[in-house]
């Protein structure tokens, strides 16, 4: 069994592609193998280059190896049915162009959501009939990238958007074959949506395809939920602070991942607002220090 521990652009502060305040490409691929770390996320497609030799020249020249994807859209609008399917093949291609194995399928941030976060009892819920083409949506992109790119497809919870909630997770898992979608979870963001990461680990640890390690500071938490405060300021004031600081348990995390057999890569994922972002080098480096002191093997 090896597990390696990668990073992901957003440790840096790159959501979207086309934000100003982004870091260059090559900043981040060079931070990220300055800190100890052999593998890295795409990032938003359109952030790093789509021209194949152009990004694995780069990736060859750092030593690095590209891990996986997200698509990052909005599954939940109908509207933006085209948008999403755009992201979605464009990121298949260049995971496929390179090796990659993951694609992470994450419903973005709804209106309708955001003020609810963490807040399972208030969040309002999909109708019927909107909820069948949610799934629908997501089972369409997931059974796309494993038969016309061989990727593993997983549902990714995430905070604000309508994949968020345990209820809502069981549900998608209940609906959608295996064989189609697998899961990442994200240890962060279960905490934010009040439930216990461990605790789903150990009823769904066969389904687990890929993990996000994030950590959470539960002060900060509580007060974003109380203040109903938006998530990427919540990213600011700091909700997602360095691993090992927060109230997730990676040790238990790692014991149940070492108990299943886990092998591949788990990715440290730490959200954070470009423009508030001190130095993300620094928490790279943090961050991969802490899970060696803890048995990982944080390079490939």
């Amino acid at each position: 069994m090896t597990i390696k521990i990668g990073n992901a652009p957003c440790s840096w502060g790159v959501e979207f592609a086309d934000d100003p305040r982004n870091p260059a490409w090559q900043t981040v691929l060079d931070q990220c193998r300055d800190a100890g770390y052999r593998g890295i996320e795409l990032g938003p497609v359109g952030f790093m280059p789509e021209d194949p030799s152009e990004l694995g020249d780069a990736l060859a020249a750092r030593s690095l190896e590209l891990i996986g994807g997200v698509v990052f859209r909005p599954f939940h609008d109908p509207a933006k049915w085209d948008d999403v399917k755009d992201g979605a093949v464009r990121t298949c291609a260049a995971l496929k162009a390179h090796g990659a194995e993951h694609l992470v399928l994450i419903d973005s941030i709804s209106p309708r959501r955001a003020p609810t976060a963490g807040r399972p009892e208030e969040a309002e819920k999909m109708s019927e009939a909107e909820w069948t083409v949610f799934r629908d949506r997501i089972r369409d992109i997931a059974k796309m990238a494993r038969d016309d790119y061989g990727l593993t497809a997983a549902i990714h919870p995430h905070a604000a958007g309508f994949m968020d909630f345990e209820d809502e997770v069981e549900r998608l898992l209940a609906e959608v074959d295996e064989s189609i979608l697998k899961i990442c979870l994200d240890t962060g963001h279960s905490l934010y949506a009040g439930f216990d990461p461990v605790a789903f680990m150990d009823r769904h640890m066969d389904r687990i395809s890929y993990m996000h390690f994030k950590d959470i500071n539960p002060q900060v938490r509580a007060s974003v939920v109380a203040n109903r405060t938006d998530f990427y300021k919540a990213c600011g004031d700091g909700i997602f602070c360095n691993l090992g600081r927060g109230a997730v348990d990676f040790p238990a995390v790692k014991a149940r991942l070492e108990t299943a057999g886990f092998s591949g890569w788990c990715t440290v994922e730490q959200d954070c607002d470009p423009e508030m972002a001190q130095s993300p080098l620094d928490d790279a480096r943090e961050n991969r220090s802490y899970l060696h002191s803890i048995g990982f093997e944080a390079s490939a």
